[in-house]
This record gives structure tokens, C-alpha cells and sequence, in this order.
């Protein structure tokens, strides 16, 4: 087997590992394992050491060339700004069921079909309807009233 061989197999292995790992390097140096490879097989260069600079000058100016933009690619959709409430947040204000009355303040509640660890300052029964005014994760805060929400300034 020819090193020239041996370097475009080490960049078809670093590009396809790509797949499981997607910190957008390894593609990087996977193709600058291929470019010395086929430069290699082309008669181009033929020293190690001119082999080991090509590929690394290679694959350091495609990171730095490419990576932000390509690295885009594999992230999806991001927004800058909050296009909406978190899912924790969208939780606060909507009605709940009591399951397990509150002592001591801790209880459990039902919101949108799961029962979740609850905490009040108000003395709620099984059966009780509360309200989320806070989520604090896996535990949430309510109350016996409604909140009222404040008027929205813009």
C-alpha cells in the first residue's frame, strides 16, 4: 500500500467521523490528509516533512477559512433574539390540578398531563385548581388566585 494510499484513507476516515462528532474539525483535516495524498500520488512533493507541512497548512487554512461558515450549517436554526418564552417560562400562568395536597408548603400538581413537585405559601387540597408563578426546573411555584398580569410596555 503507497503512503499517497495511506493518507486519503486516514482523510475519508477523518471526514466520514465528521458524522459522530460535530465540532466541524475533523472534516478540516480530512481533507487536508486527502490534498496531501493526491499531491503525493501526483509526484508534487515527496519528503515527510513536506508532507506533514502541507497537510497542516492545508487544514489550518481551511479551518480558518471555513469553519464558521460550514460550521453554520450543522447547527440549525438559531435565534439571536428570544422569538419566544422558553418552555419553563410558558409554563407560568397556566392552570394546574392538585393531586397531592400541600403540606408544610410541598404538594404535587398535574400540568399538561404530568405531575410535577409543587411548592405554595397557600393551603391547597387534592383536587384544587392552582396556578404556576414560578418554575425553578423540576419543581414549580403556585398559588391558589390567578396572577394578574401587569400591562405590557413598549
Amino acid at each position: 500500500m503507497s503512503i499517497a494510499l495511506i493518507w486519503i484513507i486516514i482523510g475519508v476516515i477523518l471526514i466520514l467521523s465528521e458524522l459522530m462528532l460535530t465540532s466541524v474539525i475533523a472534516v478540516f483535516l480530512g481533507i487536508g490528509a486527502i490534498v496531501t495524498g493526491l499531491l503525493l500520488h501526483w509526484g508534487l512533493i515527496d519528503q515527510i516533512a513536506t508532507q506533514f507541512a502541507v497537510f497542516g497548512i492545508v487544514s489550518l487554512a481551511l479551518l480558518w477559512l471555513a469553519r464558521g461558515r460550514i460550521k453554520q450549517w450543522f447547527s440549525g436554526y438559531t435565534a439571536d433574539e428570544d422569538e419566544s418564552k422558553p418552555n419553563f417560562q410558558r409554563d407560568i400562568g397556566a392552570r394546574v390540578t392538585v393531586v397531592k395536597g400541600f403540606r408544610h408548603g410541598a404538594g404535587r400538581v398535574t400540568l399538561n398531563g404530568v405531575q410535577w413537585d409543587a411548592f405554595s405559601e397557600d393551603e391547597l387540597e387534592a383536587g384544587d385548581t392552582a396556578w404556576v408563578v414560578a418554575n425553578e426546573g423540576i419543581q414549580l411555584t403556585v398559588q391558589k388566585e390567578k396572577l394578574k398580569r401587569a400591562a405590557k410596555t413598549e
